[in-house]
């Protein structure tokens, strides 16, 4: 069974992802933030010497909550990846100053588990969250955000996660009342772009998970998305936007192709291509295989590539499929904008490692014994 990529709570705006929660700190939950940051390739250096420990992952302050990963339908086999290599934070990628982890670094500099966090999750970059419907300051939030890294000469991550129905399974509370509502939040996101560099991630779930939507519903909420991507680009034409395409072990190719090309990813008006993985953790040779099989399916200019998170994949997926913060997971690649693979335009941390899925903390909240078992 399928659940949605992640649980989203209330408003907040921070480098992880955002959720709304209660405002509760302790040496192992942090409260929630407001937006999340992106990430990049390469996998993280041994883990140094540090105490033990797991975390709750919570959400951004001023973006909005985190969500929590779905069930994948067919989850592929656990995989480990090879060959590591010393992570490398990206100097074109933008670490948001507001996130739960690093407030969870300030507030706890004396834990035993202080320095792997910090050095193996902290310091990289990962996309900011806008997960709550609030008209009246999303454009401030996602200005607050990219402007921030046009100053500094990178390139922001910013996921809108506000499409009504969002979450088949009900697990991801909220989002936008109806597709009118979605469509005029969408339009003061995108004011909010600026004129930089900054990647979209846009809407996760939002393809792979309609099934359960009926055939009209499902018309009508592709036909946002494909006006949501050219109202983006139309704002800045340097935003990169990518669509949803689910994971490895969900929906066939073909399936999903067929799915994406009428949301709009197929054409440039609207698009730049498709993600895959995010808050899952399918492994990255499997992501960039299934990728590329997407994109052929789906047509379109070659230009057309793929971006994937590898926050959360480098032992591969659960073999039971479990989703909700499975044992035994590690971090993945670091984020970067260089990965050496043809059609694979990026690595990054679309989901913040340590925020938890709902089961080692409260949904969105970052949890230090979580993040610390992804770290070492």
């Amino acid at each position: 069974m399928v659940v949605a990529a992640f649980v989203v709570v209330a408003v907040g705006s921070a480098t992880g992802m955002i959720s709304a929660l209660d405002d509760r700190k302790g040496t192992d939950e942090a409260g929630p933030p407001e937006a999340t940051r992106s990430p990049r390739l390469e996998y993280l250096p041994p883990a140094p010497s540090a105490s033990p420990s797991v975390t709750k992952s919570a959400s951004p302050t001023s973006a909005s909550p985190t969500p929590k990963p779905k069930a994948s339908p067919k989850p592929s086999p656990p995989r480990t990846e090879r060959k590591q290599q010393p992570a490398v934070v990206s100097p074109r990628l933008y670490r948001h100053p507001d996130s739960q982890v690093l407030e969870w670094v300030r507030d706890n500099p004396a834990d035993p588990r202080h320095t792997l966090i910090e050095s193996r999750i902290a310091a990289q970059p990962a996309a900011v969250w806008f997960a709550d419907f609030t008209p009246d300051t999303i454009t401030a939030r996602v200005r607050a955000v990219t402007s921030g890294g046009s100053a500094l000469g990178r390139v922001p991550v910013v996921v809108p996660y506000a499409i009504p129905d969002r979450d088949c399974g009900g697990y991801s509370e909220g989002g936008a009342p109806s597709l009118d509502a979605y469509d005029a939040w969408i339009d003061r996101f995108a004011a909010g772009l600026g004129s930089g560099d900054v990647i979209v991630v846009l809407e996760p779930d939002s393809v792979a998970q309609s099934e359960c939507l009926s055939a009209r519903a499902r018309a009508d909420r592709f036909a946002s998305l494909a006006r949501a991507g050219r109202v983006l680009k139309a704002a800045n034409p340097k935003a990169r936007v990518y669509y949803d395409a689910g994971h490895s072990g969900w929906n066939t190719p073909a399936k999903q192709a067929a799915w994406l090309r009428q949301a709009g990813a197929a054409t440039t008006a609207s698009s730049d291509g498709v993600f895959s993985n995010v808050s899952n953790f399918h492994t990255t040779p499997d992501e960039i295989a299934y990728d590329r099989r997407v994109l052929d399916a789906l047509g379109g200019p070659a230009s057309l590539g793929a971006v994937i998170d590898t926050s959360r994949n480098g032992a591969g997926a659960p073999a039971d499929g479990e989703w909700c913060d499975p044992s035994g997971r590690k971090l993945g690649r670091a984020p970067t904008l260089a990965t050496g693979e043809a059609r694979i335009d990026a690595y990054l941390w679309v989901k913040l490692p340590g925020e938890s899925d709902g089961c080692k903390g409260s949904p969105g909240t970052f949890t230090a014994s979580y993040a610390y078992e992804l770290a070492r």
